[in-house]
């Protein structure tokens, strides 16, 4: 156990890998990464079986940190999914298909005998970074741009869920009436553009290649146009969704996160264009944005901390 007693074990549950990250203060002391592949197991298994799986491998990659650090005084969990406000179940998540309706939380506590808290991962993620913010603001908006388009809200220095537990699901804004098809079931959503995935469909409209954002920045920075643009229009959507979102919530600060974040110089010339346009005039000049320093681990950190 570490001299203050305060280790808290947070993880970031994806569709590939599950991260462990042993937390101290608001710092990430220890981090492992397993390999899960919740996504094609859990569409390929029955509910029963996929839950099974899930829990199992859960169990596993935390008993192992506790196992190092028995002082664990708790474990948060995030999940990209929903998650019912009062009962704190699992409703659904596109990571582990199938799996619905779901307790995690007793059967995680009495594998590892400590308390369990589960959250959504933007949400997570936007405690992450609030609690490392220079400022701590009083409201902050967090943006996480990944394989989708995540969001959380720290409202009067609290984590804000909503009333469903659906707050700030700011990927799934129409940005684009009768766009793209998104996995929510609507069309035009600011995911289909904003995200890794998001470039990637703009990139093969134009280019007719089909690349990963990564491969696609690389080109961009080499001076392919059509790759430039797509990560143009990934930076203009952003900024309308973020325009919108700042004249109901009026927060002085948004924090943009996730690994599309790595490309942010070829975002980021469209997306303050755009912003700055599409403010209304008495937030312009008023808003930081600002890229997260957390390296990627805000989620981490935001569920552990949660984990009191």
């Amino acid at each position: 156990m570490s001299a203050s007693g305060r280790l808290r074990i947070g993880v970031d549950m994806g569709g590939t890998h599950v991260r462990v990250g042993v937390v101290e203060g608001v710092r990430v002391v220890r981090e492992s990464r397993f390999a899960a592949h919740f996504a094609q197991r859990c569409r390929a298994d029955d509910p029963q079986g996929s839950l099974a799986y899930v829990l199992s491998t859960l169990r596993e990659a935390v008993a192992d940190a506790i196992s190092v650090h028995p002082g664990t005084t708790g474990v948060g969990l995030a999940i990209p999914g929903f998650l019912d406000p009062a009962s704190r179940r699992l409703v659904s998540s596109p990571n582990v298909p199938g799996v619905t309706d779901a307790d995690l939380v007793t059967p995680l506590a009495a594998a590892w005998g400590v308390p369990v808290v589960v959250e959504n991962d933007a949400l997570a993620a936007a405690w992450g970074e609030w609690s490392i913010h220079p400022d701590r603001p009083d409201t902050l908006v967090y943006l996480g741009l990944g394989t989708g388009v995540g969001g959380g809200l720290i409202l009067a220095g609290r984590p804000f869920r909503g009333s469903h537990g659906v707050a700030m699901e700011v990927g799934h804004l129409t940005l684009e009436p009768g766009g793209r098809t998104c996995g929510c079931g609507n069309r035009g959503c600011l995911e289909r553009y904003a995200s890794a995935s998001g470039v990637s469909l703009s990139y093969r409209e134009t280019a007719g290649h089909d690349l990963e954002a990564k491969a696609i920045a690389e080109r961009a920075r080499e001076g392919d146009q059509e790759a430039a643009r797509a990560f143009a229009l990934a930076g203009e959507a952003l900024a309308r969704a973020t325009a919108h979102i700042l004249k109901v919530v009026d927060t002085s600060h948004v924090v943009v996160g996730g690994g599309l974040t790595q490309s942010w110089d070829l975002l980021a010339p469209a997306f303050e264009a755009r912003l700055d346009a599409d403010l209304i005039p008495v937030l312009r000049g008023r808003v930081k944005v600002s890229v997260s320093g957390s390296g990627d681990q805000a989620g981490m950190l935001g569920a552990a901390l949660l984990a009191v």
